[in-house]
């Protein structure tokens, strides 16, 4: 079974499920609750609460592979699939790190290749066997859900805006112009953080990362519309600096339409203006894209495979 699964810093998303990328050990003192425990190796860990501190390299400890077992359960138990199986994961990587990570990540994953892991995800038990691990380009490979992008337009610029990173890259002729690929550490966290400090700064108010991010998705909130319009202003200058810094990185967002996708597109996209003068705006939504797209890729690799 292919299971695409996004290694975000802010979120982990699978084809059907999106949940924070935060983990809280408690041990083998058995927590509060069920949901989203998972057990492992006789520890229980809460999956999906808050985030975690920002952790450059994901193999330095357990907790991104204890994620994609939490990640794995959250599949099979959308797809109605049986809890005792073999998958093979299909991830990825930014591209101007692709080739320097993707040994070490990959063994990282595949730390128990070949034999069943055995763990419980809100109190069933797993038997699952990562027989492989295929690692791709994020961003890119998100873009074989739309095809038809590829083919209409000579050059685009691909906007991945994730949680700690926001990774560019232009598009030439479908394929990726390997030279321009930058990576900015300007992603969302960076936005939530500053509009936490300016509420409390004018307000004295403390805002949790939910409201905040409620707020700029124009969803309801119970707060003032002071707060609100804090809110929504720091999210438009978010956006205005966002697009200066992919502009400095020399990438004309007047003369190349612009595809956007990640954790954060949907907010950047609420607070695009006419003012920016950008030459288009494609915004890929749904925050699960490059895990879809993971799994795509792989479905072609293994198909060549086949017919070859």
């Amino acid at each position: 079974m292919i299971l695409g699964i996004d290694h975000g810093y802010y979120a982990i998303k699978t084809r059907n499920c999106s949940f924070p990328a935060g983990i809280t050990p408690f041990g083998d003192r058995e927590p509060y609750t069920r949901q989203n425990v998972l057990t492992f190796g006789g520890c229980f860990f809460v999956c999906g609460s808050g985030r975690q501190p920002i952790q450059r390299d994901k193999t330095a400890s357990d907790n991104y592979y204890l994620l994609t077992l939490a990640a794995i359960a959250q599949e099979l138990q959308a797809r109605g699939a049986p809890r005792e199986c073999g998958v093979t994961i299909a991830a990825g990587l930014p591209l101007t790190s692709y080739g320097r990570e993707k040994p070490a990540f990959r063994k990282y994953l595949l730390r128990n290749a070949g034999q069943p892991t055995e763990f419980a995800y809100e109190g069933k038990k797993y038997r699952i066997t990562i027989e492989d691990v295929l690692l791709f380009p994020q961003g890119f490979t998100a873009l074989m859900t739309q095809p038809d992008l590829l083919a209409d337009e000579p050059s685009l610029l691909l906007l991945d805006i994730g949680g700690w990173t926001v990774d560019l890259m232009r598009i030439d002729n479908g394929r990726p112009n390997i030279g321009t690929c930058h990576s900015l550490e300007f992603g969302m966290i960076r936005c939530i953080d500053e509009i936490r400090e300016r509420v409390r700064q004018e307000t004295g108010l403390s805002l949790t990362d939910a409201q905040i991010e409620q707020m700029l998705a124009g969803q309801p909130c119970s707060l003032s519309d002071e707060v609100r319009n804090i809110v929504n202003k720091q999210g438009r200058l978010y956006t205005e600096r966002l697009f200066s810094a992919v502009m400095e990185a020399g990438f004309d967002l007047h003369a190349m339409p612009l595809v956007m996708l990640g954790g954060g597109a949907c907010i950047v996209n609420r607070h695009v203006s006419p003012k920016d003068g950008l030459c288009r705006v494609i915004p890929l939504l749904d925050d699960r894209v490059n895990a879809i797209g993971f799994e795509r890729a792989l479905g072609r690799v293994q198909g060549a495979v086949s017919e070859g």
